[in-house]
């Protein structure tokens, strides 16, 4: 069935590519527009073909593929309300992946020509435009590994290259100093000290460039169909991710004083239950506003319309109707288990887990501090055993070449060397120290599970303290790897907020994974008793219906009797 032109506006209104367009000019842009219906498993366009046409999904799904080197590598899942084409319009070049339809699809078309009139027609609309390919282009050279399978990045940017400039004034500034040392021996005193001083204070500032240069193109907001996030990184210092679920967004706004209106710089600032995430210095805050609300709003869209036709099917059900199957998804696809090992037991009951730093036990993950931590905590006990072992070895040695001395001696009973006895006495309790540290560091664990995540510290033969919090109860999480070490070894600290309270794993292995795995299964925990709820009160509104259906035809027959006996007694 043909797509009727208002719903084709409506269809664009809801596309941030066109925002700034009054209803005239919108109605143009839907009237140039060819409806082109794909098939399940159809191709839309082919990698390396001509590229002709910008597409818009208003209903089904894609799957964007690209082929290179031999192996196919999946870029995206899209669907409705999605757009796609417009890179290759934009660089005017051929297709760089191939899109097949996941389900039967109906795409809205706009041709190339018809595509580069309506920007030229509307300069405004560049700016949407120019958000969205630099978001798509940064998304497919970055790759982010922390993205789940079934996660598009649909917004990403950097801070404006003013916040840059802005920080390159200082040393920019500091290169009067090394040029005029430079300038006085070449030109004034020939003093090599001079030219040696300014020649490293040089290389020093210009190593200072690079730095801020790299660290500011280290920041990075996003926003995928699934959450927001700020990424934020200062070279073996800081490290820290902070987001948010589209579920939990209140509102979006934008923040800009006169300079940054002129340049067209400022800041968006999108508000959550818990707090706010303020993508700070990005450039056309407005159109990245838009495209952040776009998202949240089809995030709201989509929960009230899986909520609608759960509705329809639990009134099926009541009536005995039967309910049409769903295609199915992805994510709906079964995983591949992976089997256990036969000795896994019995590696467990000798202590295989001892010093490992993350492992799985059913459904619960744990997880202990990184060796660092071992190591910062236990030095001195480790140094003092080896120093003492090292003695006592050399002792031996030495003994082994004296004729008249041993180690131990039967001679007049048992005796053992002085200095060896000495120094096995000494390694007792050093050795019982490093013990206790090495069990002290292995006792401090952090758990998940299906339902809470706890933090647990148990003292060696004391006492133990358990902070846990159930899932449900999570308000945010962040993580921050800090100083050299903790960039080098890729371990920190992971601060999970629950009410007023503050939980934190520190020095964990590899804690933006910490904090994915708790913020998954967070939003399980969530989804799966706000699903039950929601189930719970939908059952109980179809129950009525389904009663208010059976009994209406009664209800009439009784309505009609009324009316027949009101008349026969007139």
């Amino acid at each position: 069935m043909p797509v009727e032109t208002s719903a084709r506006v409506a269809f664009l209104k809801k596309i941030h590519l066109f925002y700034g367009l009054d209803d005239n000019a919108l109605l143009d842009v839907a009237e140039e527009l060819e409806e082109l219906p794909v098939l399940k498993d159809g191709v839309v366009f082919k990698q390396d073909s001509p590229a002709e046409s910008f597409y818009m999904i208003f209903g089904g799904s894609v799957r964007i593929v690209r082929k290179q080197d031999g192996k196919e590598m999946q870029l995206a899942v899209l669907v409705k309300n999605d757009y796609f084409g417009e890179l290759a319009l934009v660089a005017n070049r051929r297709r760089s992946a191939t899109v097949t339809a996941l389900a039967d699809t109906s795409l809205l078309v706009l041709s190339r020509s018809d595509f580069e009139k309506l920007f030229k027609e509307h300069p405004d609309l560049k700016n949407n435009l120019e958000v969205a390919v630099k978001s798509r282009q940064l998304a497919r050279r970055l790759r982010f590994k922390w993205l789940r399978s079934d996660e598009v990045i649909y917004f990403l940017a950097r801070k404006h290259p003013i916040a840059l400039y802005t920080k390159l004034i200082l040393p920019i500034f500091a290169l009067v100093l090394p040029l005029g040392l430079i300038y006085a021996y070449f030109f004034i005193v020939p003093y090599f000290i001079a030219a040696l001083a300014g020649g490293g204070l040089l290389v020093a500032i210009a190593l200072w460039i690079t730095w801020l240069a790299i660290d500011w193109g280290n920041d990075y907001y996003i926003v995928t169909n699934q959450r927001v996030v700020w990424l934020e990184k200062v070279i073996g210092v800081y490290d820290s991710r902070q987001e948010s679920p589209l579920s939990m967004v209140v509102s979006v706004g934008i923040e800009a004083e006169q300079f940054g209106r002129i340049l067209d710089y400022g800041n968006v600032i999108v508000r959550t239950f818990v707090g706010k995430i303020a993508f700070n210095i990005v450039n056309h805050p407005t159109q990245a506003a838009h495209m952040v609300e776009e998202y949240w709003q089809r995030t709201r869209e989509a929960a009230v319309s899986m909520e609608k036709e759960a509705m329809k099917d639990s009134l099926r059900k009541r009536l005995g109707i039967p309910i049409p199957p769903r295609p199915v998804t992805a994510s709906d696809q079964p995983t591949t288990s992976v089997p256990k090992r036969s000795g896994a037991a019995l590696l467990k009951l000798l202590g295989a887990n001892t010093l490992k730093l993350r492992y799985e036990t059913g459904d619960s993950v744990t997880y202990r501090k990184h060796w660092v931590a071992l190591i910062r905590e236990s030095l001195i006990p480790f140094l003092g055993t080896l120093a003492i072992l090292g003695l006592l070895f050399f002792r031996i040695i030495q003994l082994a070449f004296i004729p008249d001395e041993d180690f131990i001696s039967l001679a007049t009973g048992l005796t053992v060397d002085a200095w060896a006895g000495a120094l096995l006495i000494a390694l007792v309790p050093i050795g019982l120290w490093f013990v206790y540290r090495v069990l002290d560091w292995s006792n401090d664990k952090f758990e998940v599970t299906s339902e809470q995540i706890i933090d647990i510290d148990r003292i060696p033969f004391g006492t133990e303290k358990r902070n846990a919090a159930q899932l449900e109860s999570i308000l945010s999480t962040s993580y921050e790897r800090l100083g050299i070490l903790g960039n080098l070894f890729n371990f920190g600290t992971v601060y999970i907020t629950v009410g007023g309270n503050k939980l934190a794993f520190e020095d964990v292995l590899d804690p933006a994974t910490v904090q994915s795995d708790i913020d998954r299964r967070r939003n399980a925990r969530q989804q799966k008793k706000t699903e039950a709820t929601v189930a719970a009160e939908r059952e109980r509104m179809a129950e009525w219906l389904a009663t208010y259906h059976h009994n209406s035809e009664e209800f009439r027959r009784e309505e009609e009797r009324k009316r027949n006996q009101n008349n026969g007694s007139a």
